[in-house]
Order: C-alpha cells, then sequence, then structure tokens
C-alpha cells in the first residue's frame, strides 16, 4: 500500500492528482471552503489575531482548499496567513507563489492544521478473523489476489484487542435431519466438511468479503501514531481531521478497503494505478490526539459541523424568483451544493475530528 501510492510511480505521487479520479468535499463545492474559513477565523479570535497564522494542508492534493482559502478570505486576514501544503508530488506550475509547498509537515504550527481525507490513505494492514483467530491479510501486488497469512504482531493484536474486536460467532448451520444411509457416506460428509479445511483457500478474491468465521479489520494503529505526530507539531490552535469514519460500537463488520480510479470505484490492487484507501477508525485516533495535545476534543458528522459553521441546504424562498430570477438561481446553487456537502448518506456522513492545542475547546468549536 505504501508503494502503490506514494512509491515513485505511485498514486498520489504521479499523475493528475486525487481530483482526477475521485470528488472530495474540497472538490464538491466551494461551500466546504467558505465553511473552513469560518472554522478558520474562529481558530483566529482564540489565538488573539497573531501576525502570521499558519494554515498547513496535510495531503493537500494540487492545493485546491488552500486557494479557495485565500480567494475567500478578507485582504486583512488573508494578509496574515501563512498557507502550507504538504505533499509529496511535485509543486504544480501553477501554485500561487505565497504557498509554501513541502513533503513534510511543518514545526511550530501557531494556527489551523487540516488533514481533509488524508488519514484514509495512511497505508495500514488487513487482517482476516479465521477459525484459529486473526491472522494478516496477503496480497498479490499485480492482481489483487488474497490469502491468509501469519498470526498479527503483538502491536497489531493490541490495537485489535482495543479498537476492533472480532466478530461474534456465525450461528452454526441447522442439524441436518438423519436419513436412512449406508455408514460410509456418513463419514465422508464429516472428512469433507470438519475443522481441518484449509482457511486459506476462504479468501482468493480481489477485495472479497470472505473472513472464514466472519469479518475484517483494517488495523489502525499507523494512522493514530499519523496523527499524533501531525498533533505534535501544532503549538498552538486547532488540528481539524475530516474522513471517512467508523466508531468501535459499529466497525464495519467485513471492513472497508477499496479502490478508485477514474471516478468509479474498483478492486484495491496495490499496483499504483488506483487510490487505496480504507475509513479511519476516528474514536482510535482521536485517543492519540488526545494524548499529544492533553485537551478535550469534539467528534461529531460533517453534517453538524457544517451546519453549526453556517452551510444552509435549504432551497430558497420562491418569491425571490420574482424579484432577482439570477440571485434565486445563485441562491438555488449554492443551496444545492451545501445539500451535497451535508447529506447524511454521503459527503455529510464524514466526520470531524477537531483537537484544540494551547486554546480551550469551547473557542475553536462554532455552535
Amino acid at each position: 500500500m505504501e508503494r502503490a501510492l506514494y512509491g515513485p510511480d505511485g498514486f498520489f505521487v504521479s499523475g493528475g492528482g486525487p481530483a482526477a479520479h475521485f470528488r472530495t468535499s474540497v472538490h464538491a463545492s466551494p461551500v466546504f471552503a467558505a465553511c473552513v474559513l469560518r472554522q478558520l477565523e474562529t481558530v483566529d479570535a482564540a489565538l488573539g489575531h497573531p501576525d502570521r497564522l499558519d494554515v498547513v494542508d496535510v495531503g493537500a492534493g494540487r492545493g485546491e482548499l488552500l486557494r479557495a482559502l485565500l480567494a475567500q478570505a478578507a485582504p486583512e486576514l488573508a494578509a496574515r496567513i501563512h498557507p502550507v501544503a504538504v505533499e509529496l508530488s511535485a509543486r504544480p506550475p501553477d501554485l500561487p507563489p505565497e504557498i509554501d509547498w513541502r513533503p513534510d509537515i511543518p514545526d511550530d504550527i501557531t494556527g489551523l492544521l487540516l488533514a481533509t481525507e488524508w488519514l484514509d490513505n495512511v497505508p495500514l494492514d488487513v487482517a482476516v478473523h479465521t477459525q484459529s483467530g486473526w491472522r494478516l491479510l496477503l496480497v498479490d501486488p499485480k492482481t489483487g489476489q488474497e490469502t491468509a497469512g501469519p498470526p498479527p504482531t503483538p502491536t497489531d493484536a493490541t490495537w485489535l484487542t482495543h479498537w476492533w474486536p472480532p466478530p461474534p460467532p456465525l450461528p452454526l448451520p441447522p442439524t441436518p435431519t438423519p436419513t436412512p444411509a449406508p455408514t460410509p457416506l456418513i463419514k465422508e460428509f464429516v472428512s469433507a466438511e470438519g475443522p481441518d479445511q484449509d482457511t486459506n483457500s476462504l479468501i482468493t478474491d480481489v477485495g472479497g468479503g470472505g473472513g472464514g468465521v466472519g469479518g475484517r479489520a483494517e488495523i489502525g494503529w499507523s494512522r493514530d501514531l499519523a496523527w499524533a505526530g501531525a498533533v505534535g507539531k501544532v503549538a498552538r490552535g486547532l488540528a481539524l481531521a475530516v474522513d471517512y469514519g467508523h466508531l468501535r460500537d459499529s466497525r464495519p463488520a467485513d471492513g472497508t478497503l477499496t479502490g478508485y480510479r477514474g471516478g468509479r470505484q474498483v478492486p484495491p490492487v496495490p499496483d499504483g494505478s488506483c487510490d487505496v484507501t480504507a475509513h479511519v477508525a476516528m474514536d482510535s485516533v482521536a485517543s492519540a490526539g488526545e494524548r499529544v495535545a492533553r485537551c478535550a476534543y469534539s467528534l461529531v458528522s460533517q453534517r453538524e459541523a457544517l451546519l453549526a459553521l453556517g452551510a444552509d441546504g435549504g432551497r430558497p424562498p420562491l418569491s425571490l424568483a420574482g424579484r432577482d430570477p439570477a440571485g434565486y438561481l445563485r441562491a438555488l446553487a449554492a443551496a444545492s451544493a451545501a445539500a451535497e456537502l451535508t447529506d447524511p448518506a454521503g459527503l455529510g456522513g464524514h466526520l470531524w475530528l477537531r483537537q484544540p492545542v494551547g486554546v480551550a475547546l469551547d473557542a475553536v468549536v462554532a455552535r
């Protein structure tokens, strides 16, 4: 996964960038940037309007969000913003010169650290639950074929035990009604279906859901370390992660690993030709960040966050069409964009993790 995404010919290093393959909140509408700007304004106020306000976008794509923030910010605020894009690909030739471009997160950030759909691309291992417990999932990087491998490492096992408990056992099949049959046939039936069955044969399809006795898990400690490291770079301000996610009590039974290419969902073959992504265990990530920040965090849906920050997906009144037809069309377009961003079955179902550092939570969370 590391090589497929970030190697010399990896998905995020070569080519046209994420926008050429899938649609994120950043690409969906300027409404998203407007709400992030309002969040930035609350951080700025909590910090006392410093002369230099850092805005660091981790996994910046081609700098789309930073460009939009600078374009929408009031002149006084824009003059104080120090925008930094963190990305492994080459600097886009059309990127505004005021945006710094670097491969790593800078130290001593005073302001806002953003990670929009970054953590879902932090590489991780996948485990499958077999009759003998968790097994790491092995994958052929050329074909995507999967097989069950060795047991997880102690670090993997500790994380799984705490954050991703094994699925409940599948119900036993009903006992077949006895029928008169020669004894050898009964023995043959038991032997063919007995406990000596090879667990590796249970998983053969690309991205398959087979877990033997049930379930797969994406081992998320690498995301915890990545987020804790990012939060540790913030001296004062807010670290904000926005991503596909789930919580311990509702982990997806078969995992979420998938791929995207050219606007379509595809099997997650780690050959560099497609995005390979898995949803984030956001409670685990938040706990890791909290240990670094030593401050309470906020974890809400994107719908809740954007509505609190002023996004409005309501249809404008029809009376406006009579008074100002052009204004009505603009308001209708804005409402449609906001509705997409706040749809709980879509982008609105993303989770917003706000992790303040050195400032009070209430000062940076819109109510």
